[in-house]
């Protein structure tokens, strides 16, 4: 018996050991893996995949590059990368005046990556308080394919978008996602922009000056900013609306300035007092001295760093007999004026009347 449980044993063990080994596991097939068909890609990537394949063409990299010390002497190296996205068939590229600002103020070298070919660049305008800055495309071929224009002052949360970049470098990078909210104001290095339009699309550094586009392929605003502590993307980017582009666009490449102000930086909308004639309205937060809104005794609200108010400003509701609820209004509403021409402007004044205030406002 003994004989007979110590072979029993020495026979399991060897099963073990042999099992463990893998040696009496099967084999795997070496041959390739059968394809698994799929049906036609949904509606959805159907759209995006056009979308992406009609635009992406007409999306540049823009770099710059500036002059360094280095053991060989001065040389050239790159500095900062952007995006840009064709405006007309002569070459011309609309992009950020952040990604150009070392061009304008230190004499940086442009350069403009189109189709697979690099080309100088040029600054031909700029609106650093719209974050807009226009280049031209140096000694390469006409007949460029721009992007198809759309407007902004329809848009609706909730809207699918899809914002082609180059973020860190990777050229034509698609990410997609909604517009999650309108009309926000946000402050940036240059200036406070009003009116933005707020997307979770993934946007980081790289992505600035592409287009925001629409799921009918049309610009529907330019990658500007995003929020984030660690400066790369978190989920909320800002693109400045295209209707203020096809506004500021134009007066740069005719050498004007860019649409008429009064010279106020404005809020959110905030509701007032029905009593006032008026459901609501926005904060001025800001008047730019010398202004025609300085010189007509606009008051902006005074804030402390955390957004405390420290003193009451005006909240603008009316323009020449429109009710203004957000900056999009407020640049309707100045369209095609001109330079010296006044508007009449009503204002809640917050103090201890709370009255309306009609002032006479000259544009800039």
């Amino acid at each position: 018996m003994p004989l007979v449980l110590a072979g029993a044993a020495l026979a399991i063990a060897a099963w073990l050991a042999l099992e463990r080994s893998g040696i009496l596991q099967p084999q795997p097939d070496v041959t390739p893996r059968a394809v698994a068909p799929r049906g036609s890609l949904t509606e959805m990537e159907q759209t995006m995949t056009r979308v992406f394949e009609q635009s992406a063409p007409s999306v540049v990299h823009i770099t710059t590059e500036k002059l360094a010390r280095t053991w060989q002497g001065l040389a050239r190296q790159p500095e900062g990368s952007g995006t840009g996205f064709l405006w007309d068939e002569t070459g011309t590229v609309v992009t950020n005046y952040h990604v150009v600002q070392t061009v304008v103020e230190s004499g940086s070298k442009l350069k403009v990556a189109l189709g697979g070919d690099l080309h100088d660049g040029a600054v031909v305008g700029t609106s650093p308080q719209n974050d807009i800055a226009v280049v031209r495309v140096v000694g390469a071929p006409m007949n460029f394919k721009p992007l198809p224009i759309g407007t902004s002052h329809d848009l609706k949360v909730g809207q699918s978008v899809l914002a082609i970049g180059n973020p860190y470098g990777f050229d034509s990078s698609l990410s997609t996602g909604i517009i999650s909210a309108l009309d926000r104001t946000i402050a940036t290095e240059n200036a406070q922009m009003s009116g933005l339009i707020q997307t979770d699309a993934a946007i980081n550094p790289g992505n600035s000056g592409g287009p925001l586009l629409d799921s009918a392929g049309r610009v529907i605003g330019m990658n500007t900013a995003i929020y984030s502590p660690s400066g790369a993307s978190a989920g909320i980017g800002f693109a400045v609306p295209v209707d203020v582009i096809n506004e500021v666009v134009p007066a740069l490449l005719d050498g004007r300035s860019a649409q008429r102000h009064m010279g106020v930086t404005i809020g959110e909308a905030v509701r007032v007092d029905r009593s006032s004639g008026y459901s609501a309205g926005v904060p001025v937060l800001g008047v730019e001295k010398g202004a025609g809104a300085e010189q007509a005794g606009v008051r902006p609200f005074q804030l402390d760093d955390g957004g405390n108010i420290l003193a009451w400003g005006d909240i603008l509701v009316d323009v020449d007999g429109q009710a203004v609820r957000s900056m999009a209004d407020l640049r309707r509403q100045l369209r095609g004026r001109k330079r010296g021409e006044s508007v009449a402007v009503k204002v809640l004044r917050a103090d201890e009347r709370q009255q309306v205030v009609e002032l006479r406002v000259t544009l800039k």
